[in-house]
């Protein structure tokens, strides 16, 4: 089945041999990132991002990114996505430096271009890290604002979400607002319907994740109502105990509600997913089949970040 994936971060869908031979060609040492098996290593969500930002600190220039982004979306396109939106950070490129960051996007584009060519299409949401704080987050958004257009369309926020409120970084919202790119925000994973509202006040139209929702009935038909779409990992929100189990996650409620549900990987390889692997256990857990695949593809592809003529046609695979 063609897929649409929203929500994937690149330095996360990094391969651990891809990381590991990095960080051979760099001297580079990588103790305790790695389990016995070769799998990515950590404990818990704080564990996670220790590793996360571990393992990233090896891509240190943009061939590095370059070459990741080639394997990151050969590897989409092999689990049937025809169009990938990447969260792509300037923290990792450059210190969020603009003229750096302009040098990373370069060699980014040009494999991004090859591959559109091929049929693997792709767009970027630069990314501010929340736990870097409002200051930094500035930087980021100047990063989106002053090289929106072509691959970079959207502008959103991750990290620890238990650090501040997101109202707090208003400014980098408006800046990427005014530059015409779209907004989504990670929210309503570790915290309540609260950091999902704080999103919507941001003129988010879309959420990373958001599946806490379900605890405020007031706050689903509001997504509902107001077609708000969810970035939702379920794979991601089971591996890192959100939810005990795949019975337990809320993605099939939230549909059944109204909501505007699309599913992701994330950052699959900490995750031990693929696309191909969420689909499969959506039709085993909730009994999916062709009629949910086709919807949830569908409200994906009315909320992509990109121009006009990449959605419609992106609309006409999933009538």
């Amino acid at each position: 089945m063609k897929k649409i994936e929203l929500h994937l971060h690149l330095e996360g869908a990094a391969p651990p041999a891809f990381i590991r031979g990095l960080a051979a060609e760099k001297h580079a040492d990588l103790s305790g990132v790695f389990d016995e098996r070769g799998n990515y290593a950590y404990d818990g969500f704080e564990g996670f991002l220790r590793c996360y930002e571990a393992a990233t600190s090896v891509l240190r220039t943009p061939r590095d990114f370059a070459r990741l982004l080639a394997e990151v979306l050969e590897h989409s396109a092999e689990q049937g996505v025809i169009y990938t939106e990447l969260f792509v950070s300037p923290e990792f490129c450059g210190g969020a430096d603009l003229s750096a960051w302009r040098d990373y996007l370069a060699a980014m584009v040009e494999v991004a271009d090859t591959a559109s060519a091929q049929g693997i299409d792709s767009r970027a949401i630069l990314t501010a890290i929340r736990h870097f704080g409002p200051d930094r987050a500035r930087r980021t958004a100047v990063c989106a604002a002053e090289t929106a257009g072509g691959w970079v369309t959207g502008f959103g926020m991750g990290g620890a979400e238990s650090v501040g409120r997101a109202t707090d970084y208003a400014w980098s919202f408006d800046c990427a607002r005014e530059a015409g790119l779209g907004l989504t925000c990670h929210a309503g994973e570790w915290r309540g319907p609260e950091s999902i509202r704080d999103a919507l006040s941001l003129g988010c139209t879309r959420i990373g994740h958001g599946v806490r929702a379900t605890e405020d009935p007031g706050l689903v038909r509001e997504l509902a109502d107001k077609a708000v779409t969810l970035e939702v990992c379920p794979g991601s929100n089971v591996a890192l105990g959100v939810y005990p189990d795949w019975r337990s996650h809320p993605v099939a409620r939230l549909a059944d509600a109204g909501v505007r549900v699309t599913v992701s990987t994330d950052d699959p390889p900490f995750f031990h997913t693929t696309m191909r692997h969420e689909y499969d256990r959506l039709a085993d857990t909730f009994a999916w089949g062709d009629t949910e695949f086709m919807q949830i593809n569908r409200w994906a592809a009315e909320a992509v970040f990109c121009d006009p003529a990449t959605r419609d046609r992106l609309l006409k695979e999933f009538p």
